[in-house]
């Protein structure tokens, strides 16, 4: 007996929200599908991922980001790795544009893991659709941030290919803003619009 035919995906599966929700899904079970520093601090701070865990997590993640951009040379025809930049953010390219970058990350990393911390892990407001609210996130995050700082939300996304492109300049600046973002992520959930059992504060509530 013949395997049976794959499902068809329609159109709408394979939009970027779509597309982008797949991924976490996949693993979800066994790692919990971060795969950005960022989304894991925020997990570990609102008690989501143990402590102890945070270091192995980040290593994995921009071991990730490592083996990608290195994957992403080596099938690439060198001109067009290079016309890319190698896929390093290069949309800063003068001071002036710092402080509207760093800014402009912390507020789309801030969305990204709100959307993980309240779809995936506060248990008041996790549900079946988390995945899909992290991919509309992730979408309506790099429409609304891509011309200003690039759309990173991602320090391992940052460092692989600055490592394979070797290009640093501003690179700083996706580590900070989207660590500063999961910061604040974590101060909301656990002091402001976490559920009792992760609130520092008015627990019974």
């Amino acid at each position: 007996m013949g395997l049976p035919a794959p499902p068809r995906l329609s159109p709408a599966s394979l939009t970027p929200p779509a597309l982008v929700s797949r991924l976490p899904s996949a693993f979800a079970g066994d790692s919990g599908g971060h795969f950005n520093p960022a989304v894991s601090l925020a997990a570990t701070l609102i008690g989501g991922l143990d402590l102890v865990m945070l270091l192995p997590y980040w290593i994995s993640q921009l071991c990730g980001g490592l083996i990608g951009a290195a994957l992403a040379k080596a099938v690439s025809p060198e001109d067009r790795f290079w016309n890319a930049s190698g896929a390093a953010f290069v949309t800063v390219q003068e001071p002036g544009q710092v402080g509207g970058a760093v800014v402009v990350e912390l507020i789309l990393t801030t969305l990204l893991a709100l959307a993980v911390c309240m779809g995936a892990i506060n248990e008041k407001t996790q549900g079946p659709l988390a995945p899909f609210s992290i991919g509309f996130a992730v979408t309506v995050d790099i429409l609304a941030g891509g011309a200003v700082s690039g759309a990173c939300m991602n320090p391992a996304r940052a460092f692989g290919p600055a490592v394979v492109a070797n290009h640093w300049d501003f690179h700083w600046i996706y580590w900070l803003g989207p660590l500063l973002g999961s910061l604040l992520v974590g101060v909301l959930i656990r002091f402001i619009i976490g559920d009792g059992k992760t609130r520092l504060i008015f627990k019974g509530r």
